[in-house]
């Protein structure tokens, strides 16, 4: 496999929120070796839940128990001839309907919440990689939910890649935010043409004050959806660009993204190879300004604050390589000065986080590079809270 072939494929497999088979992890003697030499972590960790297909995001809800997007399995159905596809080798996608979204009780009992949403694979060149369900959030007793594996150009051409609303006593989601055909029509200042999907790879998303808002890291924005409530099919949603992370950043896969007095906080995966200490924390304010807070992060999909203030950050793999490195995926607290502690290490492809009422933070680990039902939940839990 050349070069090339193989930095497209490790680019797509976190940026977009898809799956890296273990065939293709890259783990020299040096990486492994570089990323045991850390101080000792503070924080103790165990297995909550298990029988996850690609984990993703996951977020607790009112009742007080935690519901999980999961990738799922991907597809077969192609749109080869129908519609612009993904140029090769990622493309053409085929796609199903195999994701799902799990809620688990306190005791990491896993139920099926919902399933048979639509989940995507790459092309048989580059591996069959999947993504579907990426992120959840509440807006009161409200779930949402954010597709990243539909789309006509992800071989579904049935449901676009949207937000949907799960409608619990008809058992059923209900498509209020049509996100593939924004996409389309507000383009980026700077998107990257070598590494672009048309239906967009959305990876993140939170509530804020009754609206949603979603990060796309292909494209490189953050954008506003609020809710209406009509009753109409991949409709009932305002969309509205909050800030073009292109324009000013260029082509930096931003993942995570989380909301803190007053200010939405972004980082960013990069791209491959890894390189140790290069990725950054934005600051974007609600009207759409951009500024880097800090750098000297890691391939980064997750952030949160805890109740004291304290920003937590996700990082996948922290060993210098071509990809990422299985057992490397870390936790770190940054202080406001940039000064990082490390609460956890030795996680393997984490994909998302979220604080617990608990105080403890719960991780999707094993979100990609794993077979099905491989996927799980760890819980963290903080030597102080």
């Amino acid at each position: 496999m050349n070069s090339t072939r193989l930095r497209c494929i490790l680019v797509r497999v976190i940026a977009l929120g898809l799956v890296l088979p273990t065939s293709l992890v890259i783990v020299p003697p040096w990486a492994r070796a570089q990323s045991q030499a850390r101080p000792a972590p503070i924080a103790s960790i165990s297995v909550f839940a298990t029988g996850l297909n690609n984990p993703r995001g996951l977020h607790f809800g009112p009742d007080g128990q935690l519901y999980v997007a999961e990738g799922g399995l991907g597809g077969r159905q192609s749109t080869v001839g129908r519609c612009q596809q993904v140029p090769p080798p990622i493309g053409p996608y085929t796609g199903g309907f195999s994701a799902r979204i799990s809620r688990i009780d306190r005791h990491g009992k896993r139920v099926t919440l919902i399933d048979h949403l639509p989940s995507s694979q790459t092309s048989p060149a580059s591996e069959s990689t999947v993504s579907g369900v990426s992120d959840l959030a509440f807006i009161g007793h409200t779930l949402y939910g954010l597709l990243a594996g539909a789309g006509c150009s992800h071989g579904i051409p049935q449901v676009p890649n949207a937000i949907f609303r799960f409608e619990p006593e008809h058992h059923r989601v209900f498509y209020i935010a049509d996100l593939s055909h924004f996409l389309q029509t507000h383009p980026v200042k700077h998107p990257d043409q070598e590494d672009f999907e048309p239906d967009g790879t959305w990876y993140s998303m939170v509530a804020v004050n009754g609206s949603l808002y979603a990060l796309e890291p292909n494209h490189g924005e953050l954008d506003r959806i609020t809710p209406r409530w009509q009753r109409a099919r991949h409709a009932g949603s305002e969309i509205q660009r909050v800030a073009d992370i292109s324009a000013s950043q260029g082509h930096i896969v931003p993942t995570a993204v989380v909301f803190h007095r007053g200010l939405f906080y972004v980082a960013n995966l990069g791209t491959f190879p890894v390189h140790v200490g290069t990725e950054k924390l934005l600051v974007i304010t609600p009207r759409g300004h951009v500024r880097v807070l800090m750098s000297g992060l890691t391939a980064v999909l997750g952030l949160a604050f805890d109740r004291r203030g304290r920003l937590y950050v996700l990082e996948t793999t922290t060993a210098n390589n071509a990809g990422p490195v299985p057992g490397t995926g870390v936790i770190v607290r940054v202080s406001e000065r940039g000064r990082q502690v490390l609460i956890a290490s030795g996680l393997s492809f984490p994909t998302a986080m979220t604080f617990g009422p608990d105080g403890d933070l719960y991780v999707s680990n094993k979100g990609f590079g794993y077979g099905p039902g491989q996927g799980e939940i760890l819980r963290i839990h903080l030597a102080e809270h």
